[in-house]
């Protein structure tokens, strides 16, 4: 890798992903596009066609590679046949809901008598809980899947169990030492397991599940159930695979890409009611990455946040378009309150995690009295985002301090938050590597603080002083052209994992910047060396040195380079390229 820039105005290590450069005048063609893929790993011709186009056909694999997957799917199978009552218990997140609403509305398919839980967050919190167990064998349940939860719940699948219960978990969460002895376990981050699945989704492992019990249904389901069987297709649940796999932020490759690209086109095609008036509420006219993590994810995420998830599940599995669209009103309308909520918690966080960069922290812990807690993940996001280091974000309620954590690259937060739980720093807690939840007593604040700060350390090993950027291409600012944003697209969809091309324009002249917006955004122009402009666009970035430098008329003229991403920007119809700036350097 090649150092562009050792310290940009926002003091971040710019590093080429491949000695790409291109000069002045250059005709983009499609060699750039195999030359960022090259840089992403991708080199041979059938690598890269794979990529290009992510067919579920191409991607999808024998669900039975999957550890336990033969013996789930004969238990869910064979209590379908028999007719048994069937619970299915998932989580309060969208990645959550969404393993449930395709879980249960194949089992609805199917005539099944099935019945669904999730828990509140603030109530019940993560996992099975013994009440939610009583309450769903006093309404007979035989069966017991969980979809995106389970793997850490030892006692309470044990609980079960006794009780008669035969119970399938599902899960992609990183388990623990031992694992709960339900009848079958299926989790490609198993120790045990040798699918190489382990990037999926909670919903992205539920939808394997079905593809594997659909088969199964086939030896023996007859009559009505097996004319019922054939009319479902299980494409068609591909739009909630995809919203929950971007919502949970899954890396897009492999089986993810073709889960997302496919989703997509599902989701376009509004077959789903409660999605189709959730976008129309929304004021949302094409699916993409974006719509379903920063428009729909949030509004089905803030039932969870505020109170209970049942609202966004209901309106997954609602076939009424009354109650459908009052339901996408109603988290439409908990989404403003969760944002006014977020805003004023916000200005207290940031002002912690300053203080812990002002020590030299390379991690960030923030707590608060009573905070609201539905909120912690987002703000955890923010501030990872914002200051380039893992973040925890915790409220303390009465003696309790629970929160949730979001991690930057190289510092896998779920193996740390696991670590501490082992150890009793942490009562409660689990995730992956990107995002994880705990629970610890108050007493234990400072210990969980010095635990974290010195796992992060660990991790990173000397990595910790300048945050590095690893950019795709670098070029003269000649070449930001619509022809270039168009031969871009074809490595959509993008997300974590695949992220949009991260470029570098050079000799960039400055020609004029100003804000907009609410102030905290900056828009302006840059001339190229061929004499062409260029407009760009800069979020949250007023306040900051790129802002100062931009914004100071004194430096009109200046030659910079510039970081960001290459965008179609439309407006009052015309269609041109902006330059969605992140960051620059002088020279």
């Amino acid at each position: 890798m090649k150092r562009l820039v050792e310290k940009s105005l926002l003091g971040q290590a710019w590093v080429l992903s491949d000695s790409i450069d291109f000069g002045a005048g250059t005709d983009f063609s499609d060699d750039l596009v195999k030359k960022i893929l090259a840089g992403r790993g991708f080199v041979t011709q059938q690598d890269i066609d794979k990529f290009l186009s992510p067919t579920i056909k191409e991607y999808m694999p024998d669900p039975f590679v999957l550890r336990d997957m033969e013996v789930a799917a004969k238990i869910i199978a064979d209590a379908v046949c028999a007719g048994k009552k069937i619970a299915v218990y998932g989580d309060y997140d969208v990645d959550g809901i969404t393993s449930t609403a395709v879980m249960v509305k194949y089992l609805q398919a199917l005539n099944v008598d099935v019945l669904w839980h999730v828990p509140t967050r603030d109530g019940e919190g993560y996992g099975l809980n013994i009440a939610a167990i009583d309450d769903i064998l006093a309404n007979g349940a035989q069966v017991l899947i969980t979809v995106d939860c389970g793997i850490s719940c030892v006692k309470e699948v044990e609980y079960a169990k006794q009780h008669g219960m035969t119970v399938v978990v599902t899960d992609h969460h990183s388990p623990d030492n031992v694992l709960p002895k339900a009848d079958a376990v299926v989790n490609p981050k198993r120790s045990d397991d040798e699918s190489g699945l382990n990037y999926l989704a909670g919903v992205g492992v539920a939808f394997l599940t079905l593809v594997a019990v659909n088969r199964e249904l086939r030896q023996c389901l007859q009559g009505d159930r097996a004319e019922l069987q054939s009319k479902i297709n299980l494409m068609d649940y591909l739009d909630l695979v995809s919203l929950g796999t971007v919502c949970d932020t899954m890396p897009l490759v492999g089986l993810n890409r073709a889960f997302v690209t496919t989703g997509l086109k599902v989701l376009d095609s509004r077959k789903n009611l409660g999605l189709r008036v959730l976008m129309d509420v929304a004021g949302v006219k094409h699916a993409s990455v974006y719509v379903e993590g920063f428009v729909l994810g949030p509004r089905l995420n803030a039932a969870g946040r505020l109170d209970s998830a049942k609202p966004a599940l209901d309106l997954l599995l609602t076939d009424n378009p009354l109650v459908a669209r009052a339901l996408a009103e109603k988290l439409n309308d908990m989404n403003k309150d969760r944002i006014d909520i977020q805003n004023a918690i916000m200005f207290g966080a940031t002002e912690q995690a300053e203080l812990c960069c002002k020590n030299g922290k390379c991690s960030l812990f923030i707590c608060g009295y009573n905070w609201h807690g539905g909120v912690m993940g987002i703000i955890a996001g923010r501030l990872k985002d914002k200051y380039n280091r893992p973040a925890c974000v915790a409220t303390k309620i009465d003696g309790v301090i629970n929160g949730s954590g979001r991690s930057v690259a190289n510092v896998d937060l779920g193996k740390i938050i696991h670590n501490a739980l082992s150890l009793g720093i942490v009562s409660e807690g689990g995730g992956h590597a990107a995002a994880a939840g705990f629970s610890l007593p108050v007493e234990k604040e400072q210990e969980f603080a010095d635990f974290l700060e010195k796992s992060v350390i660990e991790q990173l090993g000397n990595n910790t002083i300048v945050p590095e950027i690893i950019v795709d291409a670098e070029m003269d600012a000649s070449g930001a052209s619509m022809n270039l944003v168009n031969k871009l697209s074809v490595l959509a969809p993008f997300g974590q994992g695949n992220p949009e091309p991260e470029l570098v324009l050079n000799s960039a002249v400055l020609k004029y910047a100003v804000t907009m917006g609410n102030g905290s955004h900056l828009k302006g122009r840059i001339m190229t060396s061929l004499g062409g402009q260029v407009e760009f666009v800069g979020f949250n970035l007023v306040g900051t040195p790129v802002g100062d430098f931009l914004l100071d008329d004194a430096n009109t003229n200046t030659t910079i380079s510039m970081l960001g991403k290459l965008k179609d920007n439309e407006y009052n119809g015309h269609r041109g390229v902006q330059f969605m700036l992140e960051d620059i350097a002088i020279g």
